[in-house]
């Protein structure tokens, strides 16, 4: 059976979807550290973000920039900060948080909830952000 990401990117677990092409999706994550965090995934169920071939990898990290790019026009923030943990869901991804200050990635303090609509329409202004 498919893993949680695997059947998000297929559509099968509802997202806030912020961009995706054939082999990449990115979504908001539903239990963010900051306003605006996104992951970024390859479709293809890999593990260990090491494990993908060379191409895959750098491909991979083009569309985190230009995900990126987008939460800065949308997210007030100084910067967007990355990383790359990969212990809590067996999928390859990159999170994307903004950032205002060091805290602002701190894995360990409690997650944020934002309501429905906040996330929907948060989604869909960094959707239309995102450059081809």
């Amino acid at each position: 059976m498919a893993g949680i990401f695997a059947r998000i990117a297929a559509g099968e677990i509802p997202s806030y979807k912020v961009a995706e092409d054939e082999r990449f999706f990115a979504f908001l994550d539903i239990n963010p550290l900051a306003k605006g965090h996104v992951l970024v995934i390859p479709k293809q169920e890999i593990d260990y973000l090491f494990d993908i071939d060379e191409e895959m990898y750098k491909d991979l990290w083009q569309f985190a920039m230009r995900i990126a790019k987008a939460m800065r026009q949308v997210v007030p923030c100084l910067k967007v900060g990355v990383a790359v943990i990969g212990l809590e869901v067996p999928h390859a991804h990159i999170h994307l948080v903004p950032l205002n200050t060091m805290e602002d990635i701190n894995f360990s303090r409690p997650k944020l909830s934002f309501p429905e609509a906040e996330m929907k329409l948060l989604s869909k202004e960094i959707a239309a952000a995102v450059k081809p």
